[in-house]
């Protein structure tokens, strides 16, 4: 018999997060999470992420053992304000059992109904900064820390609960050494001249943060006609510098600025990978995980794109050419042998174009999934 419960305590939240540390044991590709920081990313006093999102979470227990999980999520911002009548689900990992999936996702469309909502959406996070998609492709490619991985079974779940695909996200890779970068020189030479435009490189940590809420201001008007953009609020941007913005090395951060009146028009974060590095730290930063992710913040030789933005007025007009150069010349210091990139809407061909100079690969596929109620 399948039991399901809804958990609340510190403790219980904790067996939540440690679930799919038995689900993926000796599995080559899953990167696990940071086990406390994990717990502290649902902790509801802590992330302001809630300030706008009701969150209820469950697992499903067989003979006395956790055998799935869910959080079923409602944005209120997405309903209240941009009217778009969705249930979210996320943080989604299962048995091979169709009857704990049923059990799980069954107690998302009740919360969905009693709320009169119109449609089920998932997996998802809580807003665009969040994991996304079920993997559909690429069981047999390393996850990243910012990406879900999963059974090949989800998928078949999923649509055999009458499921069927929402969106689709591609994930893809391409050699350091596959970035002719002399064309970009070129165009971004005529750039500065034509926009009075220049580039801005960092050093220190600390001489990025004056920027960071331009730069989220910036990804806001970047990202907002995308059909899965919700506004990322102010606490949440605090809560981000704060959580991330030291683990980036700052030669890694690019800015493109009008040199009149300093404004930003352009940005490109990447991160070293530390997929491995997570894998070696099991979950903990003590005794000995902090010394691995040191170690790849410094040593990786591979690189993962996490967000690119360039303001509206200047799409189109190649100034991502002036943000690739300056990651040429840092990525050259460092050695970087491969360039990974965050999954990216199938249907933004805007952003596939871009990339498309550089002879990507795609590795990996992931989807969500839509019932219409």
């Amino acid at each position: 018999m399948i039991q399901l419960k809804e958990i609340h305590s510190k403790k219980e939240i904790k067996q939540f997060v440690l679930f799919p540390f038995s689900l993926y044991k000796n599995n080559k590709y899953w990167v696990p999470p940071i086990i406390n920081d994990e717990v502290a990313n649902f902790d509801k006093t802590k992330n302001p992420v809630f300030e706008n999102a009701d969150a209820r979470f469950f697992v499903a227990i067989k003979d006395n053992e956790i055998v799935g999980r869910v959080i079923a999520i409602i944005n209120r911002y997405e309903v209240e304000q941009q009217g778009i009548k969705k249930m979210r689900f996320g943080w989604f990992d299962v048995i091979d059992d169709i009857e704990v999936t049923k059990v799980l996702l069954n107690k998302v469309k009740e919360i969905a109904q009693e709320n009169n909502l119109e449609y089920i959406e998932g997996p998802v996070g809580f807003n665009n900064l969040d994991k996304t998609g079920v993997l559909i492709e690429g069981f047999d490619e390393l996850g990243t820390m910012i990406t879900w991985y999963n059974h090949p079974y989800y998928k078949d779940h999923l649509e055999q609960l009458g499921y069927r695909k929402e969106k689709e996200y591609l994930e893809n890779r391409f050699l350091y050494e596959d970035i002719k970068i002399e064309r970009h020189v070129k165009a971004g030479r005529i750039l500065k001249k034509r926009y009075n435009l220049k580039e801005l490189n960092f050093t220190k940590t600390k001489d990025i943060m004056p920027y960071v809420d331009e730069m989220f201001e910036l990804f806001s008007k970047s990202y907002s006609k995308l059909s899965t953009y919700v506004p990322i609020s102010d606490a949440q941007i605090e809560y981000f510098k704060k959580k991330y913005i030291s683990f980036i090395n700052p030669e890694f951060i690019k800015f493109v600025m009008h040199k009149e009146t300093n404004k930003l028009v352009a940005f490109a974060i990447t991160m070293p990978s530390f997929s491995r590095a997570l894998q070696k730290a099991k979950g903990k930063l003590f005794p000995f995980g902090i010394f691995h992710l040191l170690n790849a913040r410094k040593n990786s030789k591979d690189v993962t794109f996490y967000l690119i933005g360039v303001d509206p007025a200047y799409q189109n007009k190649g100034v991502t050419a002036i943000l690739f150069e300056e990651f040429h010349k840092s990525f050259g210091e460092r050695n970087i042998k491969n360039c990974i990139r965050t999954p990216e809407l199938e249907d933004n061909t805007a952003i596939h174009k871009l990339w498309s100079q550089f002879n990507p690969r795609t590795h990996k596929r992931r989807r969500t999934y839509r019932l219409d109620l």
